[in-house]
């Protein structure tokens, strides 16, 4: 599967990119880049003045701003103060470095679907990642061997021939990461003086890699509505008409993080469920139409596309493929109970999801008051100010 109008994603070692980008903001003549552990959030008359931050020798400062961004990422410390985060920890996963491979396709990130959930894709010219998907609330230990048993018998016999002698050999070197997959919907309340963008305010399952695309978008718009702005002093006003973000965010968070819930609880289920094996079926039968159908998954997948209906569209066109394909040509009563209980299985993953994320704001933002937000009047002599 390629991704449509000749757009490419990429992979990447994410603590190198993630320095490259502070290397190019820290190379502009009106940054000043200060380094340290952030601990808390300064706030006076209800409104976030700045932060405390200690630095490498264990010295405490204080820096203050009109307007603090908090993006400290999935771990975030200072979240519990902007928010009311409803975190859930589906699954872990488990991340190794495989070198030494021969795949078939060069340039391509492999999903492999069987009793467990991996994803390889390449982060250099000789390194592949691997994230193991481990369901469950306990994760089995690394330092007793229990992890690298698990990895062998379970997961490595799933692996393609091409990267199964990669995968134990880097199961050997000892290099295991690990992560929890945290789902997370927006629900951010009104904090003058400070905002919350990426991982901070808002995660999905990582089965689709899509952290970084709805990260990077909250960037790029905030960046937008902050643009005409040259004074941040009036926090209040400020907020007020930030609020826009959090309706004009959500078609790309919402497509993203939908599919991303939706593949992992399709694919993590047990075969023992005929629903759930039917529905991971047509969601390969699908996509094997391609065209239309597997240009648009990939679009909104990747942030290409961003229209929530295009999501409720393909959604549901699977769901009729795979009724369809159940009861053509002839119906029996086994078939009919299987097709019934899809329909339910299908709209139970849909729309507790569509609930989280907020119906109003993702199908009809223009009846939203804050999808208007127009920036506040500033003075013309005013100075624009920056915020850490």
């Amino acid at each position: 599967m390629s991704y449509p109008s000749n757009a490419s994603g990429r992979g990447f070692h994410y603590g190198r990119f993630v320095q490259k980008l502070r290397e190019k903001a820290a190379s502009l003549p009106n940054v000043n880049l200060e380094q340290g552990t952030v601990t808390s959030l300064v706030e006076e008359n209800g409104s976030i003045k700045g932060v405390l931050y200690k630095t490498k020798a264990g010295q405490e400062f204080a820096a203050s701003a009109s307007l603090t961004i908090v993006c400290d990422g999935c771990l975030s410390n200072l979240r519990s103060n902007l928010c009311s985060p409803k975190i859930e920890v589906p699954s872990y996963s488990v991340g190794l470095v495989l070198e030494d491979y021969n795949l078939p396709y060069a340039n391509r990130a492999y999903f492999i679907l069987k009793d467990t959930i991996s994803i390889a894709y390449p982060i250099s010219s000789k390194e592949i990642r691997c994230l193991v998907d481990v369901p469950g609330p306990k994760l089995p230990s690394i330092s007793t061997g229990e992890m690298a048993s698990y990895l062998k018998t379970v997961v490595a016999p799933q692996m393609p021939a091409e990267l199964f002698n990669a995968f134990i050999c880097a199961i050997d070197k000892g290099n295991i990461r690990t992560m929890p997959n945290r789902i997370m919907p927006a629900s951010a309340y009104p904090s003058p003086g400070a905002f919350l963008i990426g991982d901070s305010l808002n995660m999905r399952h990582s089965v689709t890699g899509g952290g970084m695309t709805v990260g990077l978008s909250d960037v790029v718009l905030l960046r937008d509505l902050l643009r005409p702005l040259n004074d941040l002093s009036n926090a209040a006003s400020i907020y007020k008409y930030l609020e826009s973000f959090c309706v004009l965010r959500k078609p790309t968070a919402f497509a993203i993080n939908t599919l991303a819930s939706t593949l992992h609880t399709v694919f993590s289920s047990s075969d023992q469920d005929p629903a759930r094996k039917e529905m991971k079926e047509a969601f390969f039968n699908y996509l094997s139409l391609g065209g239309v159908f597997s240009d648009g998954l990939m679009a909104l997948l990747s942030g290409l596309n961003t229209n929530p209906l295009s999501l409720f569209f393909h959604c549901f066109a699977m769901l009729a493929y795979a009724v369809g394909s159940l009861l053509l040509p002839f119906p029996t009563p086994k078939r009919m109970c299987i097709a019934a209980r899809l329909v339910l299985v299908g709209s139970g993953i849909i729309f507790p999801i569509l609930k989280a994320e907020g119906i109003r704001a993702t199908f009809f933002p223009a009846t939203m008051p804050a999808y208007y937000r127009t920036p506040p009047l500033q003075s013309s002599t005013g100075h624009r100010e920056t915020g850490k």
